[in-house]
């Protein structure tokens, strides 16, 4: 899963949201930096309600994340999707699997935003109303090494507003291309973009899918309608 598709599970309050995407952060601003499910734990009820709030968002992210890498249709679509990804990369020097994983969550997070554009304008008006340093002061305390590169991050996270871009193919290349200079892959070919219009109906095709079994805390999936 990936940012939006997270949030849909939060329950309103900015610091769980940023919990939830905490993760997602950490493997772009700072990669040495583990949050693990045991560790986060022990903050449930830390005297501190901002740390209690973000562990919390964390392990909703954790949890997510594994059902979600379980699920059936997303199996199946990572599968297809790295047969396309193949055709138009080859084999030599990059990842197949990977970028189809990536693709999978970030067309879901598109179909999401597709269907409700306030879905996105919540979630960044909900985190603009944290502070990045207490989020990283919390990931501090909660990770095994503490990070100075997170609360910087944050601030640019916010102002690049990267989920609107998932919605075109041009701008989505570009931010591909980012995660690709992140992980040391070769940047995709521009022959890529002719993968992602039948990725996105694929992906939206089983949006249902991807999300079945899913619930927030009122029993049924969330719509994400923060009180702003």
């Amino acid at each position: 899963m990936n940012y939006l598709a997270h949030s849909l599970f939060s329950n309103g309050d900015p610091y769980f949201l940023a919990g939830t995407s905490v993760p997602d952060w950490l493997a772009a601003a700072d990669r040495r930096v583990r949050l693990r499910a045991r560790r986060v734990e022990e903050f449930l009820e830390d005297a501190d309600p901002v740390v209690a709030v973000v562990a919390q968002g964390v392990l909703r992210h954790l949890h997510d994340d594994a059902w979600f890498h379980a699920n059936v249709a997303f199996g199946e679509l990572t599968w297809e999707l790295s047969v396309k990804v193949r055709r138009v990369v080859g084999n030599e020097g990059f990842g197949a699997n990977y970028i189809a994983h990536l693709l999978v969550e970030v067309l879901l997070d598109a179909a999401l935003a597709a269907e409700d554009p306030s879905r996105v304008q919540c979630y960044y008006q909900t985190l603009e109303k944290t502070d990045p340093r207490r989020v990283e002061a919390a990931v501090g305390r909660m990770a095994v090494r503490p990070t100075r590169r997170l609360a910087p991050f944050i601030r640019l996270f916010l102002a690049e507003r990267i989920l609107w871009d998932y919605l075109e193919d041009g701008r989505l290349m570009v931010r591909l291309n980012q995660v690709m200079r992140r992980v040391h892959l070769p940047p995709l070919p521009e022959s890529f973009t002719d993968v992602l219009p039948d990725a996105r109906q694929q992906v939206t095709a089983r949006k249902a899918e991807l999300l079945e079994g899913t619930t927030c805390r009122s029993g049924s999936i969330c719509s994400l309608k923060f009180a702003i």
